[in-house]
């Protein structure tokens, strides 16, 4: 009988430590047509089968439908932490030198679309988000998942001109 009443304490806390919680992905927007929110804000990324949500606090900012999205693309910024090591450096050279090797990579994930107005003109939009690197991997099959789409990585894509 203890354990039956255990096992029910266990999944009653376990129950109450998830409802308060929050779904969809904290991103840095970085950019594209939404006039409302400004480079670097930090916004909340949700979506399922029926739409695609950016909100703003508690404001929604973007609710994009999955079958208007026409490209997902991916791509990475990888530079070197100069300006930490130059910090180090004058602290201990060693040290700095060595940080000077390591390199740091930002995850970019884009999104554009294009959907029809109150009066049947194309609307068209797009924006780029940073995600968190233990995260873009999950945006990216998610989005993939519930658009149709595969997703494009602008790193191996070619421009000639």
């Amino acid at each position: 009988m203890r354990k039956v009443i255990a096992v029910i304490l266990c999944a009653a806390l376990l129950s109450l430590g998830t409802v308060g919680k929050e779904s969809g992905y904290n991103v840095v927007y970085d950019g594209g047509s939404v006039s409302s929110v400004k480079n670097g804000a930090h916004v909340k990324l949700q979506f399922d089968q029926q739409k695609i949500t950016v909100t703003d606090g508690k404001n929604e900012v973007v609710n994009i439908p999955p079958s208007a999205v026409t490209e997902i693309s991916y791509g990475q910024d990888v530079h070197r932490r100069v300006g930490a090591a130059i910090g180090l450096a004058v602290v201990s050279f060693g040290i700095g030198t060595l940080m000077a090797l390591t390199k740091s990579k930002k995850h970019y994930v884009g999104l554009t679309w294009a959907t029809h107005d109150d009066k049947g003109n194309e609307v068209k939009g797009g924006f780029a988000m940073q995600c968190d690197k233990n995260e873009y991997r999950g945006i990216l099959m998610g989005l993939e998942g519930i658009t149709g789409k595969k997703s494009v990585d602008s790193d191996q894509m070619t421009v000639k001109n």
